[in-house]
């Protein structure tokens, strides 16, 4: 059972609201490390292990400085991503660029930084050549379609996935690739998300080492490097487990040995592109209750909505609620927590059992560090909130400020708009 406790009092918390107002995500730096720390840990048999970072889970230059600190690079799929990365620090063969619908731009910034470029499609060797030239080291994401069993409700099936080449395709793209001279490959797959089943990611392994001696014998193609992707869970609800790293690293060495070293093919680099198991137990949304209403349910209504936390209404997804204060009261009320947008599906959680809440009271959401604040948008005009970080010293500073009106409005062409937020709320 994952125990759901905070990085902070809520005297601590009290404090920090002072200087920053709720909503805002905030994040535990001396957490995050120490879980970085635990994934390099459990991989450090295999040759040159990496973590790539998955950018988009938490796509800030603060957090990915500490990473980078912590040896971790970055897994990017945009521009904006690539830019991050290099602010922070993180370039070169740090950095792996998935394409995905890429336009060229994007592949020459990717190939400038210097990062493995890692190809969706067959087509794409065409546009890359055409647009940016060949790089040194190539990638393509092997989707493996109906061969893996089962699928998932955040990723979904592989077969339906508009990602990645089929297993055709992917001998047939090193062997053009061959044929253009270049001499490094690597080989990608992401076929799992939010996965808390060890023995799906030994599967991927087994399924991926399988490919590169398949590739190896067809094509003479020594692989350097694979990507296993992401995909490993966080335990949301407290009746979960966490993923037992170790048992993972065991059950992918052991296959390692089988099928790469008892083939010559050792060293292989193992790579991995978490995001979420990374960042997401250590981040949390904090909210102030702004209202109750009482009709054919019990609802309270927060300070956030669906803009600060897109999950449980995109995917129905839990995200455990802790009410400051109130840790050790009953849970005998029920509640939907609502936020304030003009859409009924905008609820962080639907018949909740929580304590009595009153107006006023602080709620905090966990497993907020991953798709939380990124999935942000701007739907009735709702305005992002702030990004804070608790370091390790146990000072909290801002690391993205809130937007503001002026920013919501700053993209708009139009003559004379006189609307600011003190003129709005002026009593």
């Amino acid at each position: 059972m994952a125990e759901k406790k905070l990085p902070f009092t809520k005297a601590k918390l009290e404090t920090i609201i002072q200087s920053y107002p709720t909503p805002f995500h905030i994040y535990d730096e001396q957490a995050i490390r120490e879980n970085a720390r635990n994934l390099l840990a459990a991989f450090s048999w295999a040759p040159g292990f990496k973590e790539y970072f998955a950018v988009k889970a938490t796509p800030n230059p603060h957090i990915l400085k500490i990473l980078k600190e912590e040896g971790i690079g970055a897994d990017c799929s945009s521009l904006a991503e690539l830019i991050l990365s290099e602010q922070a620090g993180i370039v070169g063969e740090n950095i792996i660029f998935s394409s995905n619908d890429t336009p060229a731009e994007e592949y020459q910034a990717a190939k400038n930084l210097g990062a493995i470029i890692n190809l969706d499609d067959i087509s794409h060797i065409d546009y890359l050549e055409k647009h940016v030239g060949i790089p040194e080291i190539i990638s393509f994401r092997y989707n493996p379609g109906p061969l893996l069993q089962g699928g998932n409700d955040i990723i979904g099936y592989p077969e339906d996935a508009k990602y990645g080449l089929t297993r055709g395709q992917i001998i047939e793209a090193y062997k053009i690739m061959q044929g253009k001279g270049v001499k490094r490959f690597a080989l990608h797959t992401m076929v799992i998300s939010n996965e808390l089943n060890p023995d799906s990611f030994v599967g991927t392994a087994v399924m991926m080492f399988d490919l590169v001696l398949e590739i190896y014998q067809t094509l003479g193609i020594r692989i350097e490097m694979i990507d296993l992707g992401g995909g490993i869970g966080i335990p949301y609800k407290p009746e979960q487990q966490a993923v037992d790293l170790d048992r993972v690293s065991q059950g992918v060495r052991k296959a390692y040995e089988e099928k790469i070293v008892a083939n010559g093919l050792h060293p292989l680099k193992i790579t991995m592109e978490c995001g979420r198991m990374i960042t997401g137990p250590y981040g949390y949304l904090v909210s102030t209750v702004l209202h109750k209403k009482e009709i054919y349910k019990n609802y309270v209504g927060l300070d956030s909505c669906m803009a600060n936390l897109m999950r449980p209404a995109l995917y129905g997804s839990y995200h455990h609620m802790t009410v400051m204060g109130k840790e050790t009261l009953p849970l005998d009320h029920v509640y939907d927590v609502t936020g304030s947008l003009c859409e009924n599906n905008d609820k962080f959680a639907i018949d909740r059992s929580l304590p009595q809440i009153d107006i006023g009271d602080v709620i905090v959401m966990h497993d907020a560090g991953a798709h939380g604040h990124a999935m942000g948008f701007n739907y009735n005009g709702k305005l992002r909130s702030a990004e804070l970080l608790l370091q390790s010293d146990g000072n909290a500073i801002m690391i993205r400020r809130a937007e503001t009106l002026a920013d919501y409005f700053a993209t708009l062409n139009f003559e004379k708009c006189e609307l600011t937020l003190a003129a709005a709320t002026k009593k």
